[in-house]
Formats: C-alpha cells, sequence, structure tokens
C-alpha cells in the first residue's frame, strides 16, 4: 500500500512549503479588522473592578532567540496595593518576527508555581504576528504576596532554517479593594506540583511515569483543590488520532489508542481525575486551518480543577503527604505541571476528621472495540475506546464553625470513534470524540443550609481528515475541525436557587491543501473558520461573540465582541 503523510508529519512540511514559497502564514493579535490576516479571537479579557490598580513588570521585551532555558527575572509586591486585592489579572504580550518558525510552548513561573501556560502563533515569510492574553489569578494571591525570583520560558530553536525570533513581556495588576468592599475567598496556601523551585514542567512518557511532590502540609485545611495541566508533545501530541496498538502499522497511526487521562494520587492512593483538553497548536496538521483565528485555548490553557476536599483531614494530620500525577496511556510525552490550593480555617490551628468513602480506583477500564477489515490493498472500518468512571468521595473536618462534611458524586466519560478507508490512493480518517465530566458537590454543617454545586464539562473533538486523487492527477488533503470547551455551573443553598455560570467557547476550521502528483504543494483552497465565545453568569456577566473568516482574512464580528 501506498505510504500516505500522516497528520503529525503533514503540518511541518506545510510550515516549510509555506515559508521558501512565500504563502503569508500570520498570526497576530489586534483589533478587528475586516479584511485582515491576523490572529484575532472570540475570548473576552478578563473584568476589571473599577479601582485604579497596581502594575508590576516581571519581564519586558525579552527575547527568546536559541534558548530552551528557564530565564529569570525579579518580582516585588506592589507597595501602593499591599493586599487583599479585588482582583489579580495577568497580562502576557508576545510577538514573533517574520519568517519560518514552528509553535513554541510558554511558560510564565513564580518561584516553582505556574503561572501561565500556552503556545505561541506561527510567522510568515513576511508577516510577523503579536498577540495579547490575561488570566485571572486572584485564587493565588497568597503567592503575590512575598518577594521572590520567577522565570519565563519560550523554548526557540534559530538557525538557518528556523529564523524566527520570539520575544515577550509580561505585568501583574493588583486591584486594591473599594471602599467597605470585602475580600473575595482565595487560597490561604499556594504550592507548586513543578520540576524544581524555578518550575519548570515534567515530561510524562508512559503511565507509569509520574510528578510527584511531598509536602508537610498546614494542619488546618478546610477545602483543597489542584489545578492541573497536561500538554501534549512529541508523539503524544496528535494523541486523539491514536489507535489500538495492534492496528497502529495497518492504519498508520500512533499508538496506545485516542484514549488519554491525567490521574491524581494522594500517597498512591487515588484521589481525583482530570480529562485531557484536545489542545490543537497553530502547526497543528494544516496551518492554514488557524489564521487568522486559533483554535480554542490554543494561545492561553485552562487548567483543569480537581476537588481534593474530601481528603483535608487526612492532608491535615501533620505527616508528610506525596500528591502525583500520571497521564493513562501517555505514549512520549505529556508536558505536566499543577498547583496546591489549600483554604484554611482561620478559627483554629488543627482540624480533625476522615475520609470516609473512595469508590474511585487507580487507573480507569477501558473498553477497546475494533471493526476493521485489513486487506493486501486497502484497510477500511472503524475502532473506538470508551471509558466510564463514576465514583464518590465523601470525608469530614471537624472545624472552629462545625462540623463540615464533602461530598463529590462524579461521573467521567469518554469515547473516541475513528472511520478509516485507506486504500492505495486514498487516506481518510474521521474522529468523533467526546469527553464529559459531571460532578455533585455537597457540603452540610449540623444548623445550616446544605449547599449543593453542580459542575459540568464538554470537550468534544471532531475532526475529518481526507488525502483524495484528483481526475488530473493532483492530491487534495483536506481537514476539517469541531472542537468545544464547554463548562455550567449552578449552586444551591437549601431551598434557594445560587449562583450560576454558563461558558461556552466553540471553534469550527476548514481547508484543504492541495499538491501535484509528485507531493510538491500548490496551495491552499476553501478555507473557513469561526469562533463562538460566550459567558453568562449570576453576577450580570453577558459576553457574547461570534467571528467568521473565509480564505484565512476576517470576514466578519459580532458588534458585541470586545477586546
Amino acid at each position: 500500500m501506498q505510504r500516505f503523510i500522516s497528520p503529525a508529519t503533514l503540518c511541518g512540511l506545510v510550515l516549510f512549503l509555506l515559508v521558501v514559497t512565500g504563502v503569508p502564514l500570520a498570526f497576530a493579535s489586534g483589533p478587528y479588522v475586516i479584511g485582515s490576516a491576523n490572529t484575532v479571537t472570540a475570548d473576552p479579557t478578563v473584568p476589571r473592578p473599577n479601582t485604579k490598580p497596581c502594575v508590576v513588570t516581571l519581564f519586558s521585551d525579552y527575547t527568546f532567540d536559541n534558548n530552551y532555558n528557564l530565564n529569570p527575572f525579579s518580582y516585588t509586591p506592589p507597595e501602593d496595593c499591599p493586599g487583599p486585592w479585588a482582583k489579580v489579572v495577568l497580562e502576557v504580550d508576545i510577538s514573533v518576527t517574520a519568517g519560518n518558525q514552528f509553535d513554541r510552548t510558554a511558560n510564565i513561573w513564580l518561584g516553582g508555581t505556574n503561572i501561565f501556560f500556552g503556545t505561541t502563533a506561527e510567522p510568515g515569510a513576511t508577516l510577523s504576528p503579536s498577540w495579547h492574553v490575561e488570566s485571572d489569578l486572584t485564587d493565588y494571591s497568597p503567592l503575590f504576596t512575598i518577594a521572590q525570583s520567577g522565570s519565563v520560558y519560550l523554548g526557540n530553536t534559530v538557525n538557518s532554517t528556523y529564523t524566527s525570533i520570539q520575544t515577550a513581556s509580561a505585568t501583574l495588576e493588583f486591584y486594591p479593594l473599594a471602599y467597605h468592599q470585602t475580600a473575595p475567598l482565595t487560597a490561604s496556601v499556594v504550592l507548586p506540583l513543578s520540576a524544581g523551585p524555578t518550575g519548570g514542567t515534567v515530561a510524562l512518557d508512559t503511565t507509569s511515569s509520574t510528578l510527584a511532590a511531598t509536602f508537610t502540609l498546614p494542619t488546618n485545611i478546610e477545602n483543597a483543590y489542584l489545578d492541573v495541566y497536561s500538554q501534549s508533545q512529541i508523539d503524544d501530541e496528535f494523541w486523539y488520532t491514536c489507535v489500538p496498538s495492534d492496528l497502529a502499522t495497518e492504519l498508520e497511526s500512533c499508538t496506545n489508542t485516542g484514549f488519554r487521562e491525567t490521574e491524581i494520587t494522594i500517597d498512591g492512593q487515588p484521589a481525583g481525575v482530570a480529562p485531557v483538553f484536545p489542545w490543537i497548536f497553530t502547526g497543528g496538521i494544516d496551518p492554514f486551518l488557524w489564521f487568522p483565528i486559533p483554535g480554542v485555548q490554543t494561545l492561553n490553557f485552562t487548567p483543569f480543577r480537581v476537588d481534593l476536599t474530601p481528603f483535608a483531614a487526612y492532608l491535615s494530620n501533620g505527616d508528610p503527604h506525596t500528591i502525583s500525577l500520571s497521564v493513562y496511556n501517555a505514549d512520549n510525552w505529556f508536558s505536566d505541571t499543577a498547583t496546591l490550593l489549600l483554604y484554611l480555617d482561620s478559627g483554629s490551628t488543627t482540624v480533625t476528621g476522615a475520609l470516609t468513602q473512595n469508590t474511585l480506583t487507580v487507573a480507569p477500564n477501558p473498553v477497546i472495540s475494533e471493526n476493521i477489515n485489513v486487506g493486501a490493498s486497502a484497510s477500511t472500518g472503524t475502532v473506538k475506546v470508551t471509558s466510564n468512571r463514576n465514583f464518590v468521595l465523601s470525608g469530614y473536618v471537624n472545624t472552629s464553625h462545625g462540623k463540615v462534611t464533602t461530598t463529590i458524586s462524579e461521573s467521567v466519560n469518554f469515547a473516541n470513534k475513528q472511520f478509516f478507508n485507506i486504500t492505495d490512493t486514498v487516506y481518510v480518517q474521521n474522529i468523533n470524540q467526546t469527553s464529559d465530566v459531571n460532578s455533585t458537590t455537597t457540603v452540610t454543617t449540623p444548623g445550616q443550609p446544605t449547599t449543593t454545586s453542580t459542575k459540568s464539562f464538554q470537550f468534544p473533538l471532531t475532526l475529518d481528515y481526507s488525502q483524495l486523487p484528483q481526475s488530473n492527477g493532483d492530491i487534495d488533503v483536506t481537514t476539517k475541525v469541531w472542537q468545544t470547551y464547554g463548562a455550567q455551573q449552578f449552586s444551591r443553598l437549601g431551598a434557594w436557587a445560587g449562583s450560576f455560570s454558563l461558558l461556552n467557547n466553540f471553534a469550527q476550521h476548514q481547508d484543504t491543501l492541495e499538491f501535484d502528483s509528485s507531493g510538491n504543494f500548490l496551495g491552499n483552497t476553501g478555507q473557513s473558520a469561526s469562533q463562538f465565545y460566550s459567558d453568562i453568569d449570576s453576577t450580570g456577566t453577558n459576553y457574547i461573540c461570534n467571528i467568521s473568516a473565509a480564505n484565512n482574512v476576517l470576514t466578519g464580528f459580532a458588534p458585541t465582541c470586545s477586546q
């Protein structure tokens, strides 16, 4: 059978061809300009309080050429805004000079704690992209109260082939409380799981690889959470295209199935699950797909927050505890980091209690089904992997304001179904993937109304990829991608409705690459993209934005969009 260009290798080939042929490939943030090829997203900026912020520069115009280091900077808390703060906002600006360059990973660390994780946009032969991202770091407020060292990582290679240089700046904005304003509830303690005291991610090569940290924690923990990042890299970059290992050769795909999941343990016992979001970088599969509109969260990842509160009493017992992360089915490799957020009982120095129920298993039990007809000149059919987990975690702490019991009932459901049609002249791979998390957290305290919080997340991905011969001998490679990040939360206090939030970030992309019969790149056609972002909550947020593109330029945006 003919050997085809896989999605994983195609993106690198096209990047090189785009530069040498002079086809502009632009990724640049800025205002919505109809007809512009510069990158724009429908993502909102972080809402700001009315108070005047103190601004602290972390680093300015830091240049990354041949640089794979953790580059140091110094941080000092703002003297004129001592805290507590109404809000803390991180702003990051990155630019890339025109030329040839891959998408690159960017991290910012304060001490060993990650405060930014994202990837960069690819440049064009004559266009230099730049963009702006923001994050709300109010929950991490204790991290910013002391002077300490920080570092920024943006690994980049510059040589005669990869010519573009990255430059980045970052600031923190600290918003004081308004007169008589109550400070928001933030973590009391922020602790990193990273490569060391200056930060850095840890590579998880296989299922047995771990990112682990051992802490002796405060003895008055009331709530605990873990913010988890699992970024796919190298052979795992397109993990959702992978198939069962016994079919990888026939289907010309990566191995270990299309299922990945991050597992969290405390002292070896299962403690939580974090689904892996299928982030697609700006060079992914076909670079023309992603300008002027990149994939969902491509430039600024959102961590998945795992609730460890049922373990609060256990973590408060004064003994050292090891918290570990692993990625099930990792196959070279995932880049991981996490942050532990502890909320303490301010009315006591010690809490007691226990973990009373834990039905979570250490590892999932995915089900694989294969319906592939493998022949001498063709392979057709479907492969599917599913994982369905339902578990309960429950524990209580005896606090200064009574016995507080937290029970989490959670389901984590995943399915990846792929259709293949491979012949001597055709390669078709269509992927339909769903990934859902639904949890209900019930908090009871004697004499007080029960608090119930329901959270739901959806990370669906549909990817259709085809290489088809044309009547004139040319080969068309068409990719269509639909991707969503959905998050909903509802809370109740007894019989009374409480807060709610509804977030939906959806994007679709389509493009066709044209090659002649010898494999020479001719150009792209039929490109289109759109992104719809909505964020509505009980505090009055009502943000809706819809943008669209065709032929790699912006063609429309809703009047309510703002940047």
